[in-house]
């Protein structure tokens, strides 16, 4: 994949030293101005979720023809006449968005004027006229996904014919629906994939499709991945079964470590995904699955700007009250009753007395043997979750440890039956950004951010499903994803300000360490995110994009 790469000047501005905490405000530091990149992605991101998308057909042979009646006909025309034996219709039809369609009417008639009706199924039509042999092309967009069903009528009224061809339709945006906590696999407990371990450079094939209540036809799910028992390091990639698996990757571990990762991943013809040991020894998987996406219409999805909601330590989300959430304890975070189906967010551990780990689930349900985080004593660890709501509007985010720690939440979306953000998987998951080889000796500078324009220019985009990792850390710190407010000619002409820095992290790290974590980023109003090092030294960072979400 080929990057073009612009700099533009920026004052590098960082904060008076308070530790590396997560979201912690800042102000003026003695850090010297750095040059901040930009880097232009090789590929186009609504190019690459169209990829190999469903064409539609129905042929001629499909078309019903009639004889014109009422105020169509002319009176002049003798009733029942079999005119214009030729007039025929073929429809062709091509997604050009998550909910949009590109309609080709194939008109065969003698050379005679027609009315064109075209009725796009969901109280909406178009018409246009029409003379003997014609090609029509026609855009529309949907409100929602899943099928719709086109007709097309055509009429002669010099010769009372009419024809009408019909043209189901099927979005190929896929929207979420909530689900669990479940477990759907622990090698160590022989749940969904046996009781062995996953070899190395193997994979395990965990069923979705048909799996409890999920039904046949899914298009992706959303697992919280966690590697354990691993005796040496190595990575995870989750991949669609039947694809072939990506060089990307969804999850970074070290001997001795226990990592989770919130992954969202397309979901293979055949009902299954692959997680695959790309570690020199055998490991043990565990995932939980927490929604999953189809071609029919549920919930979208819509990113927000990243706003803190929860801290432990100052109070916030807990009426002022601070202290740490009790060991075996929980609190609640409200939600409007009735708004959302499901929220994403990014939830943090620090200062934790002991092991162990914290699980997000519906406050109107017992909570699950799952878990979304875990984490050992006196460490700092992020992951993104993905949660449904109760019917009052609640999450419970519960302590699994003995003893006390501070959590700290930063929202990043919601889905809801109001929304039209529905998810575009890639066939083919991209590494957008590897500042190691596509900006070799430059990482993420100390307090600076890095630049990337995801869709500048694409209408509908409005967030993104990426995979960040940073490597090669110099000391400890923490990463935050935001939109840009710049625009790629802000940049380019030296015009752009400093993006306000954001308060929220996406993942920490400390000195030596590889850390990777899901980010749900919006695209804001001109499809930049911010990749923010809030490290007082420089770390390299690698992005891969599996997906994006788009509106109508």
């Amino acid at each position: 994949m080929r990057n073009r790469r612009l700099v533009a000047s920026a004052v590098a501005i960082a904060a008076a030293g308070v530790g590396f905490v997560p979201g912690t405000a800042n102000a003026a530091d003695p850090v010297p101005p750095g040059a901040q990149g930009l880097v232009l992605p090789g590929f186009d991101v609504k190019k690459a979720g169209l990829a190999g998308a469903q064409k539609f057909s129905s042929p001629a042979a499909k078309a019903v023809r009639s004889t014109l009646h009422g105020s169509g006909a002319r009176a002049s025309a003798p009733q029942g006449a079999d005119g214009n034996p030729g007039l025929s219709i073929v429809l062709g039809a091509e997604a050009t968005s998550a909910h949009g369609f590109r309609l080709v009417t194939t008109i065969g008639s003698a050379d005679v004027s027609l009315n064109v009706v075209i009725d796009w199924g969901d109280g909406t039509s178009d018409r246009a006229d029409a003379f003997g042999d014609e090609v029509l092309t026609n855009e529309h967009v949907y409100a929602e996904a899943g099928e719709h069903q086109v007709k097309v009528s055509v009429s002669d009224p010099v010769n009372q014919a009419q024809i009408v061809n019909e043209l189901p339709l099927l979005a190929v945006g896929s929207d979420f629906t909530a689900y669990g906590p479940t477990r759907l696999l622990d090698t160590r407990n022989a749940i969904g994939g046996g009781a062995a371990k996953v070899p190395a450079y193997k994979s395990v094939r965990v069923k979705v499709a048909g799996n409890g209540e999920i039904p046949a036809g899914v298009t992706a799910v959303a697992l919280n991945v966690t590697v354990t028992n691993a005796r040496s390091g190595g990575h995870v990639i989750a991949f669609a079964s039947g694809r072939e698996r990506p060089d990307t990757s969804n999850l970074n571990f070290a001997p001795g470590q226990t990592v989770p990762n919130l992954v969202i991943v397309p979901v293979g013809k055949d009902g299954f995904v692959e997680l695959y040991n790309g570690g020199w020894d055998s490991i043990d998987l565990i995932a939980d699955v927490t929604g999953y996406f189809s071609r029919t219409q549920a919930s979208g999805y819509t990113p927000s700007a990243p706003v803190r909601i929860v801290d432990t330590r100052e109070g916030l989300g807990r009426g002022g009250k601070r202290g740490q959430v009790a060991g075996q304890g929980s609190f609640k975070i409200q939600f409007p009753r009735g708004l959302y189906t499901a929220v994403a967010f990014n939830v943090t551990v620090t200062n934790p007395r002991d092991a162990g780990h914290l699980t997000a689930y519906p406050s109107d349900q017992p909570a699950p043997t799952t878990s979304n985080l875990n984490f050992l004593g006196g460490q700092t660890i992020a992951n993104s979750v993905i949660v449904p709501v109760a019917a009052d509007g609640s999450v419970t985010i519960r302590n699994g440890s003995w003893q006390p720690t501070d959590v700290v939440v930063d929202l990043v979306g919601n889905y809801s039956t109001d929304s039209s953000g529905s998810l575009m998987t890639l066939d083919e998951p991209g590494r957008a950004v590897d500042t190691r080889a596509t900006n070799p000796g430059r990482p993420v500078p100390a307090r600076g951010y890095y630049a990337f324009p995801f869709s500048p220019d694409v209408p509908g985009v409005s967030g993104y499903v990426l995979n960040t990792t940073v490597t090669n850390t110099r000391g400890a710190g923490f990463l935050s994803v935001a939109p840009d407010p710049n625009s790629v000619a802000d940049y380019e002409n030296g015009t752009n300000v400093w993006p306000e820095r954001p308060v929220s992290s996406t993942l920490n790290w400390t000195k030596a360490a590889t850390v990777p974590n899901l980010a749900q980023a919006g695209s804001g109003t001109n499809g930049i995110v911010d990749f923010w090092n809030q490290g007082w030294e420089p770390t390299d960072l690698i992005v891969d994009i599996f997906g994006y979400y788009e509106t109508n």
